[in-house]
Order: structure tokens, then sequence, then C-alpha cells
């Protein structure tokens, strides 16, 4: 019985190599979503006490150049309900609790 040999190149690595972020860069991201989050959590803590009274453990997808927010028990529904809204524009999705988060680390 012949064996047949596989052809199949193994790769590792990257899959995209020749996208390379500097250090610089992967800085300024960083600290472009800290600032964008610290823009959405202003929103968030102004609404969540009363909401949370209502709406414990739904989620909250914020925009906040218009300061719109959406609630759902879903969080594709709450961001589908968003995106619909404001097409092309960034959200944060918090969950309506003390934290804001879901689950623990």
């Amino acid at each position: 019985m012949a064996e047949t040999k596989s052809n199949r190149v193994v790769r590792r690595g990257r899959i995209f190599p020749e996208i390379q972020w500097s250090e610089e860069r992967k800085a300024q991201w960083e600290a472009e979503s800290k600032a964008f989050r610290q823009r959405c959590e202003v929103i968030f803590k102004q609404v969540q006490p009363e909401l949370i009274k209502t709406h414990y453990n739904w989620y909250i997808a914020v925009e906040p150049e218009s300061g719109d927010y959406f609630i759902d028990k879903n969080d594709m529904v709450a961001t589908k309900i968003a995106l619909e809204k404001h097409p092309h524009r960034k959200l944060h999705l918090f969950r309506i609790n003390e934290t804001g988060v879901c689950g623990t680390i």
C-alpha cells in the first residue's frame, strides 16, 4: 500500500507580518482607547444610579459624541440599536451593575 505524503506547509507566526506597530503607535492607541472609555464612562456614571434599580445586569451602549445611550437585556441587541442610529461612530458597551463590567478576571 502506498502512503501519501502531505505537501502542506506549516506556517507559524503572524498572520500579516508586514503589519508591525511601533511602540509609539501602541502607546498612542492605548491612550486614545483610554480617553474614549473615560468620555463614555462619564455618561454611564450619570445614568447608572437610576438604571441599576430597574435594569440590573442589562447592557448599555454609549455613544459619547451625542450623549446617547441604548439599553437592552442582550449586548448584541443594544449594540445593534446604537449602530442603527449612529452607524459610523464608535460605541462603548457597559453592563448596568456596580462596576460597569461583566464577570471577573
